[in-house]
């Protein structure tokens, strides 16, 4: 019987021209040469399963400081032609989608996707994405997750459009903002940014302060 081999793969999102986008490999050997997929890559021996998420991050992204949170373990028979190998997977939010995307040593390609309509991928990766894709809209109610999509100044628009990316819908301007304000989670500044025509829009910031008291309370985000 084969050994068992232990693999990472990091399903890595960021909001692109408005929408939610997550970054894709075309893997450039078999199995499945030619075929987009998530990034990843078996755990060396000397790594914790954490630190070679980390390391696929970084190699694809060139970024380290990011969100990036154990999402589940994928291990059924078949799903790799190659033999019996787990899958501990993991997702990664990125605060900006400006990042340019680089393919590794074992991947032809690199680039993002629309994350509700990705081509077709290797593997189970499709189930693996979307899995990933369900519990950010899950923890976008009870967590700060969805903060980790905004740069650290943003406005009220950025936040309202994180929201719709996420969730795939639109949602009312008026009812959203009154509902973030009922929250009351952000702290607004002494800042401002001009978008397009429009007078400039208040600049805000997330506090994590006022979140934790509202967990604590059991109040979720009611969008």
């Amino acid at each position: 019987m084969s050994a068992i081999r232990v693999a990472v793969d990091v399903v890595i999102l960021a909001i692109r021209e408005g929408k939610l986008q997550v970054l894709l490999v075309k893997r450039r050997y078999a199995p499945f040469q030619g075929r987009w997929a998530i990034p990843g890559g078996f755990v060396k021996e000397e790594e914790s399963l954490e630190s070679a998420a980390q390391r696929e991050l970084e190699e694809e992204t060139g970024v380290r400081d990011v969100y990036l949170e154990q999402l589940y373990s994928f291990g059924d028979p078949g799903r790799d032609p190659r033999g019996r190998i787990v899958s501990v997977c993991y997702f990664a939010l990125l605060s900006s989608g400006d990042i340019a995307p680089k393919a590794g040593t074992d991947a032809a390609d690199a680039g993002w996707f629309a994350a509700f309509q990705p081509p077709p991928l290797a593997f189970d990766h499709a189930r693996i994405l979307d899995y990933a894709l369900l519990r950010l809209r899950y923890k976008l109610e009870w967590t700060t997750a969805g903060f980790q999509l905004l740069p650290k100044k943003f406005t009220l628009t950025d936040i309202q459009k994180v929201y719709e990316a996420v969730l795939n819908k639109r949602l009312d301007k008026r009812n959203f903002r009154r509902k973030l304000a009922l929250l009351d989670v952000l702290e607004p500044l002494h800042e401002y940014r001009s978008e397009g025509a429009q007078r400039p829009a208040r600049l805000h910031r997330f506090s994590a302060k006022k979140f934790e008291l509202l967990k604590d309370k059991g109040i979720l985000f009611p969008f």
